[in-house]
């Protein structure tokens, strides 16, 4: 028995199903944690959801960014764009089943046993991992429940300082940006939404790694994320696992194994 992590599929099936080939990743003893953008932009969405639904006693996702924009679109809050590549669930006959399935995600793991903490962006360092916890789990209940199309209507505001949140919807919009959206945060610790480029890259002095600046996690917490394909799986520190290396972008796909902190790669076709 085995427990894999793997970072932004989106929609890069082909891939993903030589890296489970490369780990001979077991479906009746081994455990998967995805870290978000399961779809998106890649070739085959259908392909992937159609494999995450049909093996959900093993595969265990976290929702991204990308996963909450085809939500908005499937509800016709957004419209579908090409470059989304969400027209082949939308033209499905089993789109109901796509939508009820990425609902049903949190926005947070965690595997208390191992201290792992898996979400798609990261942790605000303006939260406690209890905070984080509660905040995910306010979503979540939101997005099963039958007014989700109004957290999908709100969710597209740039809401970046947990301290200025009044209203509940405000705090549910904030946990969204924070687990799904950030990279940078400013010197105040609010989040940054526009800045991609690596740190290395990145000229703006104010703008700092939201893993390099200061958190209440204990050092023996880990943080599995991805969202941040630039950096591919650089964060210089061994408590901040970062999976996502652009393989959409013709780079690879990641994943790390927690037994013996074995990482395995499987470049873009």
């Amino acid at each position: 028995m085995a427990t894999y992590f793997i970072g932004d599929i989106q929609a890069c099936f082909d891939e993903f199903i030589l890296l489970l080939e490369q780990i001979e990743f077991d479906h009746q003893q081994d455990h998967l944690y995805l870290v978000g953008d399961l779809i998106g932009r890649g070739p085959k969405p259908k392909e992937t959801l159609d494999y995450l639904i049909a093996h959900q006693s093993s595969i265990h996702p976290v929702l991204g960014n990308h996963d909450l924009h085809f939500l908005a679109v499937a509800n016709n809050i957004k419209s579908n764009k090409e470059n989304d590549n969400f027209t082949p669930l939308l033209a499905s006959t089993k789109l109901n089943d796509y939508v009820n399935y990425l609902r049903k995600q949190p926005l947070i793991r965690h595997l208390e046993d191992d201290e792992l903490i898996v979400c798609h962006a990261g942790l605000t360092p303006q939260w406690s991992l209890a905070t984080a916890i509660t905040q995910a789990r306010h979503v979540n209940a939101e997005l099963t429940s039958s007014r989700y199309k109004s957290l999908l209507e709100a969710m597209y505001n740039n809401i970046a300082d947990w301290r200025q949140c009044k209203t509940q919807q405000e705090r549910l919009i904030f946990t969204i940006n924070a687990l799904t959206r950030m990279r940078y945060c400013n010197e105040q610790g609010h989040l940054e939404f526009i800045t991609k480029v690596a740190p290395k890259e990145n000229s703006d002095q104010t703008l700092t790694p939201w893993f390099n600046q200061q958190h209440s996690l204990l050092s023996d917490q880990k943080i599995v994320f991805g969202h941040w394909a630039s950096i591919l799986g650089n964060t210089n520190h061994p408590q901040f696992i970062a999976l996502d290396t652009g393989c959409l972008w013709g780079n690879w796909l990641t994943c790390w194994r927690y037994e013996d902190n074995r990482f395995f790669d499987q470049k873009s076709l």
